[in-house]
């Protein structure tokens, strides 16, 4: 049995993205702990709300499977008092998985330097790594000893150009910026913390379909070692899967 450390902002983390991994691996056999910047001394984190009633006319939101599953992490304990980003010692854990989410909430975790140092201390370690979506970032802004992005020399995938381009431009008109985290696009940032651009990894062109508990067919993660990377919450399920077999 692994032991998972979770990092998650206080709010507006994506509810599929740390739903269905975190039911995967309890599922498995694995212990999830959970980790904010205030810990138990603050709130229980909660997901971005519009995941979960739907972006625009109830639509864009996360499937059914996935908000059940959210309801019923809400009520564990280690979700309700998680621990704190600054009292983390990287070498209590088998596997670290960073979720993503792009509503503003996510910047508080997204741009934590205290995050990152923690992150670059078990990269450090060589043992399993999971980072899907806006999770990348993480990596990407995580230093090594060298003053490099832990990710410089590894193949990766993130949530693509044109896919936070699409869900922007649909959405504008009643959301804003909603979907645009940052200025610059997670592909371009993420690229540029790459040795190469052959390192970066788009994967096929998506719409719509997302990978499920019984079919990945939609689906694409980029295993390279101990590493493995997702592109959006459509690739959940297989990304969940496949960090689970690096633990076993």
């Amino acid at each position: 049995m692994a032991r998972v450390l979770l990092p998650l902002p206080d709010r507006d983390f994506d509810v599929t993205e740390v739903a269905v991994p975190w039911k995967l691996l309890r599922d498995a056999g694995h212990d999830v702990v959970f980790a904010t910047e205030r810990g138990a001394a603050g709130t229980a984190p909660a997901a971005d709300p519009l995941l979960l009633t739907g972006v625009v006319f109830g639509r864009l939101g996360a499937a059914d499977e996935a908000a059940e599953w959210y309801a019923e992490m809400t009520q564990t304990r280690e979700f309700q008092r998680p621990v704190l980003w600054s009292s983390l010692d990287p070498g209590d854990y088998d596997g670290l998985l960073l979720p993503g989410g792009h509503a503003p909430g996510m910047r508080q975790y997204l741009g934590s330097t205290e995050l990152q140092a923690k992150v670059a201390a078990f990269w450090a370690l060589g043992r399993p790594v999971a980072a899907i979506c806006h999770g990348v970032l993480v990596l990407a802004r995580a230093k090594g000893a060298d003053g490099r992005s832990v990710l410089h020399d590894k193949r990766t995938t993130c949530l693509p150009k044109y896919l936070e381009r699409s869900a922007f431009f649909l959405t504008a008109w009643r959301r804003g910026r909603y979907y645009r985290t940052y200025p610059t696009y997670v592909e371009a940032e993420v690229r540029a913390a790459l040795d190469s651009p052959k390192q970066f990894v788009r994967g096929p062109r998506v719409a719509s379909k997302r990978g499920t508990a019984t079919n990945d067919k939609p689906a694409f993660v980029v295993d390279d070692g101990n590493y493995v990377s997702a592109r959006w919450p459509g690739d959940a399920y297989l990304f969940a899967r496949t960090f689970i077999g690096k633990l076993s």
